[in-house]
């Protein structure tokens, strides 16, 4: 996805468990495609919530087309999702795409 923070990382099947349950910091990972126009909206906001809240929680992206596996485990059936994962375990899901203060707001920030 064009213009993506170098704060937001990308995940795949290989990565996704090592950065998920590996984090300190609570990690929100964003099931997305690149055909979704909702996805598209909220991607400039996740990137700046990844420059601003870095060392606080880690931003990640999974794009539901390459990686379909790790959304049916978590049982993700629309997108944008945003699962926020603390010490390995799903601890928020947010379904659809929200302005900045709401996500923030929802994200616990």
């Amino acid at each position: 996805m064009p213009n993506m923070s170098d704060k937001v990382t990308n995940l795949t099947e290989a990565t996704f468990d090592e950065v998920v349950s590996g984090s300190a910091e609570p990690v929100i990972v964003d099931f997305w495609a690149e055909w979704c126009g909702p996805c598209r909206m909220v991607a400039p906001i996740l990137d700046e919530i990844a420059e601003e809240q870095d060392g606080n929680v880690k931003v990640t992206k999974l794009n539901v087309d390459e990686v379909p596996a790790i959304a049916q485990r978590y049982g993700v059936m629309s997108i944008p999702t945003m699962l926020i994962f603390r010490d390995g375990e799903v601890d928020k899901r947010i379904v659809g795409a929200k302005g900045k203060a709401q996500l923030v707001e929802e994200l616990g920030l």
